[in-house]
């Protein structure tokens, strides 16, 4: 037998049973699957080493024994349609995900199929779904064949996150690579072998990579295919960021990777850092700002296929619902008194003499300046806090590390989240500061705080509304601080703390834990306000501390405020101190301006305050004013801030209203959709799949208020073992709709539960024997005929899995899919015309209406069967229809790879018939 015959998808017959061949084939070595298995079943066979020869084989016709009702009949079909991983429709990835997208997020897909090789900026505003739109990409690349390697360069941060999203969602295994792991990873790879060679797809820390000499090893084993997300942070000024740029520059040297790119900041107000960033893309657009006339229209035509920015307001017109809550926001202030007032007073009388004291020494400048601005925000923050940073001592080699204690000062980059919580040293030799330490231990033992005692009232206030706040806090010591004092002060109500101290996967764990209580808050610092989602579990979001960075606090309200936030309205609350006037200052100066430019514009512009200049004029001239000293000069250099500011607000305007992406259209991508939940199943599908397929085998759904409840336990020993190993045991609580119910699993198409149970459905009943599946629930039959009100005359319906070969011809690389397709054909008689494809699926919907006397249902069986074979060349003639059909989808969507190869697509025939359903009409 030729080697063409054991192309993907031909089915033979080894070890006694029939088998599915895979892609990743050769001559000598197949990779198989059981006709009737799962991908899980799939193994290695060598043909030479069999000891029975490997032989082509047909798939099994269904037995008149093999009866079916209706139910079954049903279960059979979503059985099948669930189960395919290759399904066919104009995706080859969604058989694959655990996610059901919005319409309006497959736009990136399609954007990104219309380009080879991919380049792809995806702006979307903060909340919008930008992970779930790079995950499409990666997914749909994978399962065409057009890459076999992808890797994620993020924050560190943020590598976990990724990591979990992409096994959870996408069913992608990649490796994390850190600082922490590349040494351990490295020790099991031979000398000459990298990582990225080995580790087909890995999630890899921007910082660990950036480095000259890990940069240049990434580059040479990197893959095929990149995503970057913060990309916005890899095209800025400053310390470290040119070494990310490098990196980036030198993957997009290679005229063949696939690159997509993620921020909801790409406009920071820096016009070079912006065109730098689009000029990954493409190097011509950063000529932009220079090229005029017809030049910058064609330009700004071939940017428009690369970049696509959309605000929540954009999202309306795809009408798909309410998907984003109501922000309803507030502030409250608390005043200082008492010896809370007369401690914060002595540290910025304090402050204020050392910043004076100074005098022209420019090192020391620095050193009590660094210190003051430490002592003030931990001091505003808590007396834990202030206790804490005043037993700190900082080194010398510390202060003259301007760089590192600018972000923890500053609320600085993103990517500093994990460590900046941790109080910066404010202490030094300086007796003066004993007194204030006393003050702070003395303060943070005692009750009355009047900052807590606000918190305290607005957070009873949330809880009796029925809201599950999250209180961010600045620094550690606050935060436990915090969980001191508010453990028990709320009826029936879980308070957990989570901070950087803990591991990523501590604090999941946690979070995750807490959101198993029926009422909680949760007190965090800023470690949780980037990268992870916690809109399943809260819907509040209250700014304990102020932060000197508005973009932290879009951050922070960004974790409740998102997609599949699932209240219609969320809350956010901005506390400051009525008599702190460095709290008066950061929100008249900083806060308030940054929100009424979003207001204004829709999208956030970051400060235009390198190195933090504009922050330390500020709050000089709140020392100063405080000594009596001069402000003239200090005013007029926030006069040229705040004009600097209006500025970058206006190229951003006038850049969204350039580049803003306008091309596709609901009408454009709601078809392909529609088409991809027919092909795999939508949610309803799985729905009633998972209950009645439940039901079949011995358990059930139980409805609660929301979501349902499945106990595992009572199903048959191989089920249950199958489920074990997927970590599914006991009685889980599950939720069809996404984001679920609290304490609820999101159960999708893709999930374990829902695999399982269409896998064994059909293993046992295509995968056994009619006499081995006797009395088995599991077994659903192949062939069934009752009685239907909507037919008029006799019906036959078969049951059809196509299978087919794409095969692909890029640049000199030809690779050959297996596609798969779970579909049916109908017929009413010699002259009546066939009904196909979705419409032949539903005609099995409907109830029966009676059942026909056996010796009626088994001679229409009979001839229904007969009528397979005398109608074999109609129903090859579906299958090549489907193929052509496939394959015209396929170049739609892929239009670009066109361009430098081409696709083809053959049928598999004979098509395997999995059931054989008459329907007769109702006599009346």
């Amino acid at each position: 037998m030729s080697a063409i015959a054991y192309a993907p998808g031909s089915l033979i017959r080894a070890r006694g049973r029939e088998w599915i061949v895979l892609t990743g084939s050769d001559p000598e070595t197949l990779r198989i699957r059981p006709v009737s298995g799962s991908e899980e079943d799939q193994t290695y066979i060598h043909i030479a080493l069999e000891t029975e020869p490997v032989e082509e084989a047909t798939f099994p016709r269904p037995d008149p024994r093999q009866r079916a009702g209706h139910d079954a009949a049903l279960l059979l079909r979503d059985a099948l349609l669930l189960s395919l991983r290759r399904g066919a429709g104009p995706f080859r990835g969604f058989g694959q995900i655990a996610v059901e997208p919005r319409a309006y997020q497959l736009v990136p897909l399609l954007m990104a199929l219309k380009l080879d090789p991919v380049r792809l900026l995806i702006a979307d505003d903060v909340g919008i779904g930008k992970t779930i739109e790079a995950g499409l990409i990666a997914r749909e690349l994978l399962d065409r064949g057009d890459i076999e390697r992808l890797a994620v360069l993020c924050p560190p941060h943020l590598v976990d996150q990724w990591v979990g999203e992409l096994e959870a969602r996408f069913h992608i295994h990649p490796v994390a690579v850190t600082a922490a792991s590349a040494n351990r990873l490295e020790k099991s790879l031979p000398p000459s072998e990298s990582i990225f060679s080995a580790c087909p797809h890995t999630v890899v820390s921007l910082d660990y990579i950036k480095s000259e000499r890990r940069r240049a090893e990434f580059l040479r084993a990197c893959p095929e295919f990149v995503i970057v997300d913060e990309a916005h942070t890899c095209a800025a000024t400053g310390p470290g960021r040119h070494q990310r740029y490098e990196l980036l520059k030198g993957l997009t040297e290679s005229p063949t990777r696939h690159l997509v790119m993620l921020t909801a900041t790409p406009h920071s107000g820096d016009e070079a850092a912006f065109f730098r960033l689009l000029g990954l893309l493409d190097r011509d657009f950063e000529k932009l700002p220079e090229t005029t006339g017809a030049e910058r229209d064609n330009l700004r035509e071939r940017l428009s296929r690369h970049f696509v920015q959309r605000r929540r307001p954009d999202i309306a017109e795809w009408k798909e619902g309410n998907l984003f809550p109501r922000r309803e926001t507030k502030e409250l202030t608390y005043t200082l008194t008492g010896a809370w007032e007369q401690f914060f007073d002595a540290v910025l009388d304090y402050c204020a003499a050392i910043v004076q004291a100074a005098g022209g020494d420019e090192r020391r400048q620095r050193l009590n300046f660094w210190g003051t601005l430490a002592l003030m925000r931990c001091v505003a923050s808590s007396p834990a806090a202030a206790a804490q940073a005043l037993r700190t001592r900082g080194s010398n080699e510390e202060v003259e590390d301007s760089d590192a204690l600018e972000g923890r000062v500053f609320d600085g980059a993103v990517d500093a989240l994990l460590d900046d919580d941790v109080e910066p040293p404010a202490g030094t030799d300086d007796p003066a500061l004993k007194d204030l330490i006393v003050q702070a231990e003395r303060l943070a033992g005692q009750s009355g705080d009047p900052k807590l005692k606000v918190l305290t009232q607005h957070l009873t206030e949330l809880i009796a509304d029925g809201f599950n706040p999250v209180v961010f806090c600045r620094f550690i010591a606050t935060a436990h601080y915090l969980g001191r004092q508010l453990d028990g002060k709320f009826k029936n109500i879980t308070v957990a703390v989570v901070t950087g101290e803990q591991t990523s996967t501590e604090r999941k764990e946690k979070v995750d834990l807490l959101g198993d209580a029926e009422r909680r808050v949760l007190i965090a610092t800023d470690c949780l306000s980037e990268g992870v989602n916690l809109q399943e579990h809260f819907d509040a979001v209250v700014h304990y501390d102020l932060s000197w960075n508005p973009t932290r606090h879009e951050q922070r309200e960004g974790r409740v405020d998102r997609f599949g936030q699932e209240r219609p309205i969320v809350r956010a609350t901005l506390m400051y101190g009525a008599n702190n006037p460095v709290d008066g200052a950061v929100l008249d100066v900083i806060l308030r301006k940054a929100a009424k430019i979003r207001e204004e514009l829709g999208v956030p512009v970051p400060v235009p305050d390198d190195g933090h200049t504009l922050t330390q004029v500020l709050l000089k001239a709140v020392l100063l004013k405080r000594r009596g000293g001069g402000e003239t000069s200090n005013m007029k250099q926030l006069q040229l801030f705040d004009e600097r500011w209006e500025d970058a607000a206006n190229k951003a305007k006038k850049n969204r209203t350039v580049f803003a992406q306008r091309r596709l259209k609901p009408e454009d991508v709601l078809p392909e959709w529609h088409k991809s939940l027919a092909a795999v199943g939508g949610r309803e599908d799985v729905q009633r799949f998972t209950g009645r397929a439940l039901a079949r085998l011995g358990s059930g759904l139980e409805p609660l208020r929301r979501g349902f409840k499945a106990p595992l336990d009572s199903l048959p020993q191989d089920v249950h073992e199958r489920l074990e190993s997927e970590g599914l045991t006991g009685s889980i609580l599950i939720d069809f709709a996404f984001p679920p119910a609290p304490r609820c699993r999101s159960v999708q198409r893709s999930h374990p539960l829902v695999s399982v149970l269409a896998e064994t459905l059909l293993e046992r009943t295509l995968g056994k024997s009619v006499e081995e599946a006797e009395n088995d629930p599991g077994m659903l039959g192949r062939v069934g005929c009752w009685t239907s009100a909507e037919v008029t005359s006799r019906t036959v319906v078969v049951l059809l899995r196509l299978r087919h070969q794409l095969v692909s011809q890029l640049s000199g690389r030809s690779s050959t899919l297996l596609v798969e397709e779970a579909t049916a054909l109908g017929w009413t008689g010699s002259e009546a015309p066939l009904v196909e494809g979705v419409e032949a699926l539903a005609l099995l919907a409907p109830p029966p209406s009676a059942d026909p006397p056996a010796h009626v249902r088994e001679r229409a069986v009979q001839q229904a069967l007969l009528q397979i074979e005398t109608r074999a060349g109609e129903l090859d003639a579906f299958a090549e229809r489907r193929a052509q059909a496939l394959l015209a989808d396929h170049r739609r969507v892929r239009e670009a790879a066109d361009a430098r190869g081409s696709y083809s697509v053959k049928a598999l025939l004979p098509a395997d018939v999995i059931g054989l359903f008459v329907l007769l009409p109702r006599v009346d």
